[in-house]
This record gives C-alpha cells, sequence and structure tokens, in this order.
C-alpha cells in the first residue's frame, strides 16, 4: 500500500490563500518564482500580470480593501525590493496584503555563493521586511511549511496588515506535513469594562444637546460598516468622517454631514464637529492627515474615543474592549437620540454646468463629477490636490472611496484601481490622479487595457507637483508634460480625451460613461495656481493664523 500523498508546499500556500478569498495574485515573473508561477497556472488561483513590482503590491491593495485580502508574488532581490514603499504603505493604511517572494533554493544557499540578484546575506531581505509586516517566515523547513503558512495568513487575517512569505525555488514542490491545527485565541472583550464604558457612554449622550458621530479608517478594515449603519439608523446621530475614513458608509445617507478635517473641512462640518458637546469618535485616528494639518480642535473631555481595543472617555480609560463590541453593545442599548433628517446634503447650487468658454478649474471638475457618480462605482484616488479635492465628493455606497490618504504615497491609484476592479469586476473605477503620480505607475492603465477593464481615468494636468508648490514653489516642481489623452497609441484600446474648457469636459466625461468596452482617460488642464476648496481653506487659516501670531 502507497504512502498518502500530501501537499507540496506550492500547493498548500496556493489552497490556503484562495481559502482565504484571494482568487487572483498580482506580480512581475522572476527566474526565482517561476515554479511557483507554473503551479499557479494548475491551480484555481488566476495570475494577474503587472507592468511593475510596485504596482503589483499596490494592485494587491486595493483587492485587499475590497475583499479583505490581497496577494502578490515575485522574485528575490530585485523584485521583492522593489515592493518595498508599496509594502510600507500597506502596513501604515493596515491593509492585509500577502507579499510572496521567491528565493534561491536551500540547496543553493549552502555554499554561500555570489549569485545573481544577491544582495548581502540570505537574511537580509527577510530582515527588511519584518520591520513593515506582522509576520515574515522562510518556508526552508518541509515539516513546518504548513504551519508557518497558516500562522502568516491568520496573521493578515487578524491585524490588517502585510505578511511576508519567503519561498525557495527548490522547495515549491516538497511535500509538507499536514499538522494540527492551532486553535487561534480570539481576542475576548472585558465584559466588566464593556459594561462600564458602554453605561458611561450612554449617560452623556443621553444628556448631550449635540452629540455626534466621527468615524475612522479602523471601521473600514475590521468589516464594521454595517454596525455603524445600524447604530446611526438607531440612535439618529448625525456623522462626519474623516478622509482615511471616507465612505465607511454611503454618503448619501441622511445622516452623513461630510468629510472631517480640521480647517480643510467645509465650515459648516468644522463648526457642527468642534461647538459639539459629546463626540463619539469610533474607529478614528488622530494623524496628521486626518486631523487638517493638525489644525482641528477637538475638546478631550467632551469626547469618547473607541480604538480597536480600548475605548477611552474623557480621563477614563478602558483597556480591553474591542471597537466591534463596543459598536454592537452600544447599539443592543441605545434610544434614538439625534434627529438627521435634516442632515440630509443638499443637491448642488450655483452656475450651470458646463459655462461657455469657460475654463475648468478643479472645484467644477469636481462639482460635475459628483453628478457622475452611481452606485456602481468605486472612486480611487491618488494623493496631491485630487485627494483633497476629493473631500467635497459624495460616493453613493460604503467602502467605494480607496487612497492612499495617511501614508499618502504617489502612485497609488492607478494600479490599486486594477486590483479593485479584479475584486469587484460588479463596479468601474473612477480614478482621480495628478499628472505627477501618473507618471510613475500610470503604465498600468495597460495592464487595465489588456484585461479589457474599464476605469474612467481622471488626470489632474497642472504642469507638476502642486501640493509642493503651496509649500515653496521652484522648479524643482515642474515635470515634463504628457500627451496623456495620446497613450491609447502606446497601451493598446484606450479612449482618451482631452479638456482645456468645461465644454470640453462635459463632453469628455459623456464619452467616457457610455464607454465601457474599454479605459478612458481624461487629459483635464489645470491652470497652475489653480487648487481644490479644501486646499484653499487650508491656506486662508494657515494665513490668518500668522496675521494673529505676527
Amino acid at each position: 500500500m502507497s504512502a498518502a500523498k500530501f501537499d507540496t508546499i506550492g500547493q498548500y500556500l496556493l489552497k490556503r490563500l484562495y481559502q482565504a478569498g484571494v482568487k487572483d495574485i498580482f506580480g512581475v515573473p522572476g527566474d526565482y518564482v517561476l515554479g511557483f508561477y507554473d503551479l499557479m497556472m494548475k491551480s484555481q488561483v488566476r495570475h494577474i500580470g503587472t507592468t511593475r513590482e510596485d504596482s503589483a503590491a499596490f494592485a494587491a491593495d486595493g483587492y485587499a480593501r475590497c475583499l479583505g485580502m490581497g496577494a502578490l508574488a515575485v522574485t528575490y532581490g530585485v523584485g521583492a525590493l522593489n515592493t518595498v514603499n508599496a509594502i510600507a504603505g500597506a502596513y501604515a493604511e493596515s491593509s492585509p496584503v500577502v507579499l510572496i517572494s521567491g528565493a534561491p533554493g536551500v540547496s543553493e544557499q549552502k555554499d554561500d555563493p555570489l549569485i545573481h540578484h544577491r544582495f548581502g546575506p540570505f537574511t537580509f531581505q527577510r530582515e527588511i521586511f519584518e520591520r513593515i509586516s506582522c509576520a515574515s517566515v522562510v518556508l526552508n523547513d518541509p515539516v513546518i511549511a504548513f504551519r508557518q503558512i497558516d500562522h502568516a495568513i491568520e496573521a493578515a487575517r487578524r491585524f490588517c496588515k502585510p505578511v511576508y512569505i519567503e519561498l525557495p525555488r527548490d522547495l515549491v514542490m516538497a511535500e509538507g506535513y499536514p499538522m494540527p491545527t492551532e486553535t487561534v485565541e480570539k481576542f475576548t472583550s472585558d465584559e466588566t469594562a464593556l459594561a462600564e464604558a458602554v453605561a458611561e457612554t450612554m449617560a452623556l449622550l443621553s444628556k448631550a444637546v449635540s452629540p455626534m458621530i466621527v468615524a475612522g479608517v479602523e471601521l473600514h478594515r475590521r468589516g464594521l460598516q454595517g454596525a455603524l449603519a445600524e447604530f446611526v439608523d438607531r440612535t439618529g446621530l448625525p456623522v462626519v468622517a474623516t478622509l482615511t475614513g471616507k465612505s465607511v458608509m454611503s454618503e448619501r445617507h441622511p445622516a452623513y454631514l461630510g468629510i472631517y478635517e480640521g480647517a480643510m473641512s467645509s465650515e459648516t462640518v468644522r463648526e457642527t464637529v468642534e461647538q459639539s458637546d459629546v463626540l463619539l469618535m469610533l474607529g478614528v485616528t488622530l494623524n496628521e492627515i486626518d486631523t487638517g494639518i493638525y489644525t482641528a480642535k477637538l475638546n478631550s473631555h467632551s469626547t469618547i474615543r473607541a480604538a480597536l481595543n480600548e475605548v477611552v472617555i474623557s480621563a477614563h480609560r478602558y483597556p480591553g474592549i474591542a471597537l466591534d463590541d463596543f459598536l454592537r453593545a452600544l447599539a443592543a442599548s441605545v434610544n434614538r437620540c439625534g434627529n438627521n433628517k435634516e442632515s440630509s446634503p443638499k443637491p448642488p447650487t450655483g452656475i450651470a454646468f458646463p459655462e461657455v468658454d469657460r475654463q475648468i478649474t478643479t472645484a467644477r471638475l469636481v462639482e460635475r463629477l459628483n453628478r457622475a457618480l452611481s452606485n456602481d462605482m468605486i472612486v480611487v484616488c491618488d494623493v496631491g490636490d485630487c485627494l483633497f479635492a476629493a473631500i467635497d465628493l459624495r460616493v453613493h455606497e460604503q467602502s467605494e472611496f480607496l487612497a492612499s490618504a495617511f501614508y499618502t504615497t504617489m502612485g497609488f491609484a492607478v494600479p490599486a484601481a486594477l486590483g479593485a476592479q479584479i475584486a469587484r469586476p460588479d463596479r468601474r473605477a473612477l480614478v482621480l490622479v495628478g499628472d505627477g503620480a501618473f507618471q510613475m505607475t500610470g503604465t498600468e492603465l495597460s495592464t487595465h487595457a489588456r484585461l479589457g477593464l474599464n476605469p474612467i481615468v481622471v488626470v489632474f494636468n497642472n504642469g507638476g507637483y502642486s501640493t509642493e508648490r503651496c509649500i515653496l514653489e521652484g522648479p524643482f516642481n515642474d515635470i515634463n508634460p504628457w500627451r496623456f489623452d495620446r497613450l491609447g497609441q502606446l497601451f493598446g484600446p484606450l479612449a482618451g480625451y482631452e479638456a482645456v474648457t468645461e465644454i470640453e469636459f462635459e463632453e469628455a466625461l459623456c464619452n467616457a460613461l457610455n464607454n465601457h468596452d474599454m479605459p478612458s482617460i481624461i487629459n483635464v488642464h489645470l491652470a497652475t495656481d489653480d487648487s481644490s476648496e479644501a486646499m484653499k481653506r487650508l491656506a486662508e487659516h494657515l494665513k490668518s493664523k500668522v496675521k494673529q501670531d505676527g
């Protein structure tokens, strides 16, 4: 009787990823990972080739934000190291991305040879990624490889952070050894602390005159959008979101007021938040971006902050309380304590769009895009003024806005939109990207074209790095102009449009919306000194502060 056959290490890794919801793996082939790629072709998991390794990581990040986990596979050294910035971004933004790196075989490493793609001791690469992942493993021992894979995938799921898996090429087809499944101890809230925190919160809310909710990014990452919506519907409390938490609930919901970002907020939102007598902050991280470059004015004595594993109410700290437990316990305890009927966003008013012979501006562009947004769109935004402009966009559904809003790496949007549309084929990506950011990773639009995807890419073309210009003017902010509307000649089937005036943008946008067969790119020429309303609000605040200090 022949011995039972077990999965190879490569097969088990693919199987466990598929079970975790990863149906597609992004990446660029290289000799140290080719064996794994060959195995992938015979599995249920599909390979999505990208033009660059960092784009593969951004795509996996976008995929993870839509489905809960994403993955990429690259070669050793030159491939993996090209993903460092994107993986660091996923770590900073709490996105569970699985980075699989091929490596020289265990047998190859024994004599310490100077082989290609090597840049130091063979341990160096893992040590680099150990700093920007919540788990890092090298699958160089078949006896424990399966357990290492389970540990890494569970860590990505539990902590919402990237993990690093290194697979030597001579062990891809090595049989592993099944081991008893380890019981993962689930974090459970301290029941006494939870009851006390809920009671104190309810006492504050019941006495409040103008309580409201500030919703943050951790609600996104922990899949608590539905719990938030239920809580809002039961309480009637008005809601604002942080920029990193944008679209944590539908921005067409009657309780939703807008984005709070300190001085970058609209005057109405800012006054409402800063004059509230009780702020219930759920999953909020008080980083530089979400506080409007630290211009937020929040009264800590009237704030309830529920983070991942603790609740802080004024000076009272309740450790050991999970965010999801706190939110659900609150929902079970509340009576209606607010009225959101008057919070419903009003239809845009002002000058009709388009106006004849009027040059397009960032503010008017956003105004028109708001009318174009539909239930089947995901907005994917790069950094720069297009990100600040997006504050005034109102997306229809929850979790339909993706951006590197905290880490603020340029080049995120075009490849992340690839991951988003692969993950959610029922959605269409609307990509907002500056001309500088597009020049970094915009080649991934050719992958969109190759796969027959149909994103609409709006390029904010203002001739360089506009955010930096606001800080310090100089020729270093200028870039070589590209004819973005002509990229179809290079990238394959792609519809290109150019817009200088509102009439031209209207025509281009209508054509793009009706083009469902291929990507569309709109090259929007903006004045060098043009900026979003949010950027103008911040500038005015900083100017007034300088005058006061002077």
